[in-house]
């Protein structure tokens, strides 16, 4: 709830940013059409309307943040945050179309030069007035677009830029034209549209991009992929997909489990990933995961034994306290993997913890054991490990054939509530045999 709220808290400051520049705007274009009037500035007052366009402009990504703002609803269960794109789709337009205008503008200045009878103060004054305010509005919103990844923002913020070099170029032809030096005011006019130009199509592009659905950032979508790849329990992670609906990323992907995993232990996880994506990537609205259950070719099980002598080694009646562990292979026959020695005997509490904990790091599929204390059951299954019971003075040969047979029963509960913390200390270190 809280991070839905903040994503809309986000869009209204946007829009609130939009509006004041809006206004910002309008001031401008009146305060130059009036000096150009006033003292005769052609060039002047063709920079009034660029600042009208301006205005259009900041009004349509004002416009395009309220609707990305608004509340979903049955009609628009995702949203309108596609609004902010479509926004910047028109201001993309909008700068190419202005671009042209100054690109003719700047070449008839070329073959022609604007005359003043005295030094114009006014409008020269109008032109850096006009310099620092489109560099108050670029700079805001430059840092609010980019704080909220809000693409016609920035591409205003762009606009506001070039608004600043327009002006001074405009004060530049004001000059050159009060010096009687001509072409040179036409030529930098003509450069600057063809940025402004370049500007407006990019714009085009990327609005399109994300309206079709184009994925825009593939690093996010390796990290993505990395991260769950992480998480335990899942198997694989494959078709993930980024997409981009305004300010904001929509992500889908598939996560192999496995098939033994009940619905809501797949759930709990899935929702786990999720929580996880939203608290470390802010701009991700929604995550969607299918989850695939798969049937492993090969399973890694855990068995405890009391002394190791190979597949004749016998099954130990504690699980905790077993003085050694088989790690078995299980694909269509099953081999030996390892045996390690259990380090925490010479502890006092926790036995069982510390014993889960070890386990695990291997990546373990499946204990079989005779009985279980209700932690270590309780670790082993939140680790989405299944859990076998055997029968007492079973060899590790027993339990495999009668694995292959399907004898095994599951384990569905622990066998008795705590384990017993109290052991013989012995002095045993860690060590792995082949």
């Amino acid at each position: 709830m809280n991070h839905q709220k903040d994503k809309m808290n986000a869009l209204r400051q946007g829009k609130r940013v939009a509006i004041w520049a809006t206004f910002v705007n309008a001031f401008m274009a009146v305060m130059k059409a009036v000096v150009g009037f006033m003292f005769a500035s052609p060039i002047l007052i063709a920079d009034a309307f660029h600042s009208g366009a301006d205005i259009f402009l900041n009004f349509a990504s004002s416009f395009g943040l309220w609707l990305a703002s608004r509340e979903k609803s049955d009609r628009f269960p995702y949203g309108l945050y596609k609004a902010e794109t479509i926004a910047c789709l028109i201001i993309g337009f909008s700068m190419t179309f202005a671009g042209f205008e100054i690109f003719k503008e700047g070449y008839g200045k070329v073959f022609t030069l604007t005359q003043y009878k005295g030094f114009p103060i006014f409008p020269i004054g109008a032109t850096l007035i006009s310099s620092f305010l489109s560099l108050l509005i670029a700079l805001k919103m430059r840092k609010i677009g980019l704080l909220i990844s809000s693409h016609s923002l920035i591409a205003n913020a762009q606009e506001a830029f070039l608004d600043i070099f327009v002006s001074l170029v405009v004060m530049m032809g004001i000059l050159l034209g009060f010096l009687n030096i001509p072409y040179v005011e036409g030529i930098i006019i003509m450069l600057i549209a063809l940025l402004i130009v370049k500007l407006g199509v990019s714009n085009i592009w990327i609005s399109l991009l994300i309206l079709l659905d184009s994925n825009l950032d593939p690093d996010l979508q390796d990290e993505i992929e990395e991260k769950i790849n992480q998480t335990y329990g899942v198997l694989g992670v494959s078709d993930v997909k980024i997409r981009q609906s305004g300010p904001f990323q929509l992500v889908e992907c598939s996560i192999k489990i496995k098939h033994t995993i009940p619905l809501y232990r797949a759930h709990e996880l899935a929702t786990g990933i999720e929580d996880q994506i939203h608290r470390e990537y802010e701009r991700i609205e929604s995550i969607f995961i299918h989850i695939e259950p798969i049937k492993e070719k090969a399973l890694y099980a855990i068995v405890p034994i009391e002394a190791f002598d190979d597949t004749r080694s016998i099954i130990s009646k504690h699980f905790s306290r077993a003085s050694c562990y088989a790690l078995i292979r299980c694909a269509d026959t099953c081999q030996l993997e390892d045996v390690f020695f259990n380090e925490h005997l010479d502890q006092s509490k926790h036995i069982g913890v510390n014993v889960v904990k070890t386990l695990i790091q291997y990546k373990i599929d499946m204990v079989f054991a005779v009985q279980m204390g209700e932690i270590a059951f309780s670790m082993l299954k939140n680790n989405f490990v299944d859990i076998y019971q055997v029968s007492k003075d079973s060899s590790l040969m027993d339990i495999i054939d009668s694995y292959h047979s399907n004898k095994l029963q599951p384990m569905n509960s622990a066998t008795h509530s705590v384990d017993d913390s109290l052991v013989n200390k012995s002095p045993t270190n860690m060590s792995v045999r082949s």
